[in-house]
């Protein structure tokens, strides 16, 4: 009988109940400074867009669980992740929305640039429930030449007393935007 599995069962146990002693969380100043790293760029009407997508990340603030009589919150991180080896991409928007649709925080105030296989995060507190069970991300970004897509994924996780609780959720282009030679600015 192998001891792998008993071992990672231990290191599993081990992490959660580190999550649930009383360690007090990054300030908000920290889960932002992430955004401040990367490159603030301007794009003119000089910027060509050779490829770029709209990429919805369906996120949740919360799930149900006990036959939906309680409710478990969920901090989630949102990660961009520059996977072309050569090429920058720039990020022109990230939007979080609420279950009904509606804006709920706008990321950028200018678009910032990753490099090649550089990659940024975006970070939402468990206790804002603002977005609720069917809260999303929008993502919007565009490269001056052809360039390997970047993989954009939300990660949830949560966690109480012996009990937590993570999962991924992947994000789906809705839209493309090849050869437009017009600058995503509106």
């Amino acid at each position: 009988m192998k001891p792998y599995p008993y071992i990672l069962a231990i290191a599993i146990i081990f992490l959660v109940s580190c999550q649930s002693t009383n360690i007090p969380p990054k300030s908000q100043s920290a889960a932002t400074q992430a955004i401040s790293v990367q490159k603030v760029v301007t794009l003119d009407k000089n910027f060509k867009i050779a490829s770029g997508q709209t990429i919805y990340v369906p996120v949740y603030s919360h799930i149900y669980h006990h036959n939906k009589q309680e409710i478990f919150e969920l901090a989630v991180t949102l990660s961009v992740r520059n996977t072309d080896m050569t090429n920058p991409i720039v990020i022109t928007s990230v939007r979080y929305y609420n279950s009904e649709g509606k804006l709920i925080k706008q990321y950028l105030e200018r678009p910032i640039q990753l490099d090649a296989l550089a990659s940024t995060d975006f970070f939402i507190n468990r206790n804002d429930t603002s977005g609720g069970l069917g809260a999303n991300f929008i993502v919007e970004w565009v490269a001056q030449t052809e360039i390997s897509e970047p993989i954009v994924e939300a990660v949830m996780i949560g966690t109480d007393f012996q009990q937590g609780i993570s999962f991924i959720s992947p994000g789906r282009a809705i839209k493309n935007q090849n050869n437009d030679k017009r600058s995503p600015l509106k």
